[in-house]
């Protein structure tokens, strides 16, 4: 039981419930292998009994290398609640201190309320942006046209990064 490094062996089972554990929604297109195979120092799967239940996948950034970017996160919905996915961007946050990393970088949709409150909750400060109807700020056509996404940062610190 806990946290250990993503391996390719691990894709198979995270893809094929990733759909499932967004409630439907086809989320499986926005997370590639290779998170598993090349960025694995920055990638960690919660194992419970043997079976994967959450997973992180980041990177350290080539561009801005005091950067780390989360890419996904993810906790199966039986498993929600119990601070899988707070122990699992806590490791990471530690690893990338390790690395020389002094913030992690996260982007989400602006109708993702749970991912945006989660996120508040762990640190994450929202990077500026256009307001939407609810103030939040938000970057138009980040991912492509029509893609909105609200940009947030998690500096890391020793009041555990919040400002």
């Amino acid at each position: 039981m806990g946290i250990r490094n993503g391996e390719p062996a691990d894709y198979p089972h995270v893809i094929q419930r990733l759909d499932e554990w967004w409630g439907g929604r086809e989320m499986h297109q926005m997370l590639p292998k290779l998170f598993f195979i090349h960025f694995r120092p920055t990638t960690f799967v919660w194992e419970e009994n043997g079976k994967i239940v959450g997973f992180v996948a980041a990177f350290m950034s080539q561009t801005f290398p005091d950067r780390a970017y989360s890419h996904f996160i993810g906790v199966d919905p039986e498993f929600r609640r119990k601070g899988i996915g707070q122990a699992l961007y806590l490791h990471l946050f530690s690893v990338v201190k390790a690395l020389g990393g002094t913030s992690v970088h996260a982007v989400t949709a602006p109708t993702n309320i749970y991912s945006l409150a989660f996120h508040r909750h762990l640190g994450f400060r929202f990077d500026p942006g256009k307001p939407d109807e609810n103030g939040i700020p938000v970057v138009e056509n980040y991912d492509g046209l029509g893609g909105a996404r609200v940009l947030m940062t998690r500096r890391l610190g020793g009041d555990h990064g919040r400002e």
